[in-house]
């Protein structure tokens, strides 16, 4: 073989060792495709939303919210803990409220003028935070409020919810009667005069 097609040959031979590296290189770099798992939140964003059940506090039956309420035991604004069943069979007015929620903070003040009413005087009130012991701790401090102030933490919210509170808005209002059945619900700010002449219904 002579001189000159040694050197083709080896030209060649170097052309393909360059080729077969960009190979490799491009198929080592090349985007895998995505496993299949958990969708992306850009996706999970855009699926459609399906819905979910509450979640039903430990021991509770989901189907008697009331039955739920009276098996819940919840510290009060100073710490000590208070259990639910102690109001059975008395008529309960229980008021789901965040020291944040500026309609909650505005009625508190009516509430605690209600409580010593003699309609008031019909129905035990019972406030339920969802907030944090200290938030809730520091808020009743400085509001003197005249009925018991129970810390439920974001709990509070799936407790609601077993009362027909689906959007989780505050406030949230339920009125029980002195048998155990929820006699009526009240989504917002509450409006005094219904209220009033709902207890006297009682």
């Amino acid at each position: 073989m002579n001189k000159k097609n040694v050197m083709i040959l080896s030209t060649y031979g170097a052309i393909a060792v360059v080729a077969a590296g960009i190979g490799v290189y491009t198929y080592k770099t090349k985007p895998t495709p995505p496993a299949l798992g958990p969708a992306s939140p850009a996706a999970a964003a855009t699926a459609p939303a399906t819905a979910t059940a509450p979640v039903a506090p430990a021991g509770a039956n989901s189907a008697d919210p009331v039955a739920a309420l009276y098996s819940q035991s919840m510290p009060d604004a100073s710490g000590k803990t208070q259990a639910l069943a102690q109001f059975k069979g008395k008529a309960m007015l229980v008021n789901f409220w965040a020291p944040w929620c500026a309609p909650c903070v505005k009625e508190m003040p009516e509430l605690s003028a209600l409580q010593n009413e003699p309609n008031g005087k019909k129905v035990q009130i019972i406030g339920i935070g969802i907030d944090s012991p200290s938030n809730i701790a520091e808020f009743t401090n400085k509001l003197k409020i005249a009925y018991p102030v129970l810390v439920a933490g974001m709990t509070g919210t799936d407790l609601s919810r077993q009362f027909g509170n689906s959007a989780g808005g505050l406030p949230y209002t339920v009125l029980i009667g002195a048998d155990g059945k929820v006699k009526k619900t009240y989504l917002g700010g509450l409006k005094f005069d219904q209220l009033r002449t709902d207890l006297a219904t009682l």
